[in-house]
């Protein structure tokens, strides 16, 4: 795992490279309170929106582990009036949400993804693979 910082203005950012294994969606997690805690003077965010932007990060990392190939790279930009998460992949399939079922086990995460955010979208990389950013609002 490797991560960089970077402080721009009124906002900042990180980038972290994660290893392609199931544990990695809760490393991103504990990552990612990390961040936000260093964050927290400048985007205001209270627990219910830290939290919302945790569960953000550890399904979309835990869809790029379960679907991609090698190693993601989870990105973090947070200002004061929202926080972005972009995973990257290997995997040239976009993610697909699945239909609620009373028995299923997987396919719920992007429905939650898609309601907690402001905006979804999913681009191709150059090079091949993907990148699934979400913005979360913030309050102002």
């Amino acid at each position: 795992m490797r991560a960089q910082r970077r402080t721009h203005g009124r906002s900042v950012r990180v980038e972290y490279l994660l290893l392609d294994e199931a544990a990695s969606a809760g490393r991103a997690r504990g990552l990612t309170s990390k961040f936000l805690a260093r964050s927290r003077a400048l985007t205001g965010a209270g627990d219910e929106q830290l939290d919302d932007v945790k569960l953000v990060v550890s399904e979309l990392v835990a869809n790029a582990t379960r679907h991609g190939r090698s190693a993601c790279r989870l990105r973090l930009h947070a200002s004061q009036e929202r926080v972005t998460v972009e995973v990257y992949d290997d995997s040239p399939l976009p993610p697909r949400v699945r239909p609620f079922t009373a028995d299923g086990e997987h396919g719920r995460g992007l429905a939650m993804v898609r309601c907690l955010a402001q905006r979804l979208d999913v681009c191709a990389v150059t090079g091949g693979g993907k990148r699934v950013r979400a913005v979360l609002a913030l309050p102002g």
